[in-house]
């Protein structure tokens, strides 16, 4: 069976890992009074010691030219990956809303869980969504996070000149 197969057939989401969410209020914190935003990536649990099939949380790629204020953050479409592997959205609300806005419910249709994240970035101030706006439950799981040198496929100097464009 190719990883494609083994996506599809254990696509239940099992949780975030502790690692993940924790550089997610880190990056909100550091990212403040801007929006954060990020695409949620999996890993099979088997791969984490996980005893299920699955995917965990364990990457959050921030995609390069994401423009953010106090009460947005906008993603250059042409720059978003087309990642089998791609769950969801995690970003930030300043204001401390912990709640999608009409914006952010336009974007939820990609992947099936997003996090919001909102002011002051304490470990209780976040809420997971499923793709219609609804609250749903995120499991932390305090997993070992595999390697991450063949996740980036893309050296600075790619990322210097993306940004001189």
């Amino acid at each position: 069976m190719g990883l494609f197969d083994a996506l599809f057939r254990s696509s239940e989401i099992l949780g975030i890992a502790e690692e993940t969410l924790e550089f997610a209020l880190e990056s909100s914190e550091a990212s403040h009074p801007h929006e954060y935003m990020g695409f949620l990536r999996g890993t099979e649990a088997d791969r984490l010691g996980l005893d299920r099939d699955g995917l965990v949380i364990t990457d959050i790629l921030v995609v390069p030219g994401t423009e953010a204020n106090s009460v947005s953050a906008t993603v250059k479409t042409s720059q978003i990956p087309n990642d089998v592997k791609a769950l969801g959205s995690v970003h930030s609300h300043p204001n401390g809303v912990i709640r999608p806005s009409s914006a952010d419910l336009e974007t939820f249709g990609r992947g099936s869980v997003h996090i919001i994240i909102g002011a002051p970035y304490r470990r209780s101030d976040w809420q997971a969504f499923d793709s219609k706006g609804e609250p749903t439950q995120l499991n932390v799981i305090d997993v070992e996070l595999p390697e991450t040198d063949d996740f980036f496929d893309f050296t600075q100097a790619d990322i210097d000149d993306e940004l001189r464009r």
